[in-house]
């Protein structure tokens, strides 16, 4: 692959190398103790685990992409951020974007079945890896590197599993079947246990791409930001620390350097999911979900098919200010055809964003700003090269701000929250609240795929928003998917589902 997908952790460890392969490898056809007995071997099957991260279509065709289709879109049109409006028969879909909307979603919906499937799957792969490492005749002191590190990525999963679902079974061994769920707290505490014991086997540097210290402490501040969700109980305090561990990065001068397609430059990048479509990795065409088909006759190259698809919601561009450089993270107004001033043409009439859509059942195909965040070339592929962000500096100095607020002390909260202020063009207000900290998380993060978290964090999930009214507590987790009840006759139901 190229240079932006390598690996660095444990490798360290062993020798310099700089086999960058991180395709799926099974090890079904050839003894396990004979594999793994130089460095580039265990690189393979550690760097295994690390492609799971972009998702799979399953065997129905079911897409549990994290950068798309499904998984991305339950968290973006789940929250109060981004929508997908039906437009005539287009993206529809049975209904389960506007039930997405409504929060009315049901067991049987796609996209939550897609996002338990995408964790599940990371999980039971990391599993397999682990139980064929252990067969190896690597030394135990190197076993034990490597199965930290592969626990750190399972944390992970189970970090998203407990944010989506709170109650899901804890699966560690190779080969368990039909495990019952374990409570949310129970969840929590697996999670930060395993972080606790592992993070200090980690690679302690820099590592893009690799689950490392600073991975597994900015890991750790979600979880301890979100606790009182969690498991009723506030770690302010326990956020902050793990903050203050996260070391070597800074804050780009220029907010999309981040979101380029060689994002791998950045240095606010903490943790993302590398692409190379020369390399074969699919699931990263958001890009392409969210602009309208015409879109190319806007660029001079070969620009890819688009699907017209996710918007974001009425009021949400509204919210920056003119002078907030972040505020192009969307593409609002007239769209011309390249090298002209005409405008392109729908069949609803000239291609010109609006803020506004008039029938979230029936909108017009040029209703809806866009998601414009990652860099968008004319010379694209379908399949995408931009590195997909999990978590960068900018989200470690925000919960720093937003943890002292909450502890009383807003004062405290200003260096941080003026470095993301400032390079956004703006200054901080002498005010420093909640509101005005939720606020900013949406318009830092836009698109990223958090701001359902935050939402729920912040209370905004259950209050009324653009085609949704309140909604009820239960749902601040999504119902245990129908099919996996099936499958699993442990398997309880979330409560009120």
């Amino acid at each position: 692959m190229k240079s932006k997908i390598y690996i660095a952790g444990f490798v360290v460890l062993l020798m310099a190398v700089s086999c960058t392969n991180l395709d799926e490898t099974l090890y079904d056809t050839i003894e396990t103790k004979d594999f793994g007995k130089n460095p580039v071997e265990v690189e393979r099957m550690v760097g295994a685990a690390y492609s799971y991260l972009r998702g799979f279509q399953d065997e129905d065709g079911l897409n549990c992409f994290p950068t798309s289709e499904l998984v991305y879109f339950l968290n973006l049109t789940t929250s109060d951020e981004a929508c997908i409006p039906t437009r005539g028969s287009d993206w529809f879909d049975g209904g389960r974007y506007q039930r997405a909307q409504r929060h009315e979603w049901q067991t049987t919906d796609a996209p939550i079945l897609s996002a338990w499937k995408y964790a599940y799957h990371g999980i039971t792969r990391i599993n397999a890896i682990m139980f064929e490492v252990s067969l190896t005749e690597l030394e135990e002191s190197t076993k034990e590197t490597i199965y930290s590190e592969l626990r750190g990525l399972r944390a992970y999963y189970y970090y998203l599993l407990l944010d989506w679902f709170g109650n899901v079974p804890i699966i560690t061994e190779f080969g368990q079947e039909n495990v019952p769920n374990s409570s949310r707290l129970e969840v929590f505490d697996f999670v930060e246990s395993e972080l606790l014991d592992v993070k200090g086997d980690l690679y302690d540097g820099v590592a893009y791409g690799r689950f490392s210290q600073n991975v597994a402490h900015t890991l750790l501040a979600r979880l301890y930001v979100n606790a009182e969700v969690f498991t009723g109980t506030q770690r302010w305090q326990d956020c902050i620390d793990m903050c203050e561990r996260v070391i070597g990065y800074s804050l780009e001068p220029n907010y999309f350097t981040s979101f380029l397609t060689e994002n791998q430059v950045s240095n606010e990048i903490i943790f993302a999911i590398p692409y190379d479509h020369n390399e074969q990795t699919v699931g990263n065409f958001m890009n392409s979900m969210s602009l309208h088909y015409n879109q190319n006759q806007a660029y001079p190259g070969p620009f890819q098919w688009s699907a017209n698809g996710m918007s974001a919601q009425p009021g949400v561009y509204s919210k920056f200010d003119e002078n907030d450089v972040r505020r192009n993270a969307m593409k609002e107004g007239p769209q011309f055809i390249y090298g002209t001033s005409n405008l392109i043409q729908t069949p609803d009439g000239d291609l010109v964003y609006t803020e506004e859509i008039s029938n979230f059942e029936n909108a017009k195909q040029y209703e809806g700003v866009r998601l414009y965040k990652y860099e968008v070339r004319d010379d694209e592929q379908w399949e995408r090269d931009h590195d997909f962000v999990v978590m960068r500096y900018a989200e470690v100095l925000m919960m720093q701000a937003e943890c002292y607020v909450r502890l009383g002390y807003p004062e405290s909260a200003r260096p941080f929250i003026t470095q993301v202020r400032e390079r956004a063009g703006l200054e901080v207000p002498q005010d420093i609240t909640l509101a005005f900290l939720d606020n900013e998380y949406l318009k830092e993060f836009l698109f990223e795929g958090i701001r359902r978290n935050v939402n729920i964090r912040f209370g905004t999930w259950f209050e009324p928003w653009w085609e949704k009214g309140s909604t009820p507590q239960y749902r601040g987790i999504f119902p245990i998917p129908q099919a996996e009840l099936e499958l699993n006759p442990n398997l309880t139901q979330n409560p009120e589902y």
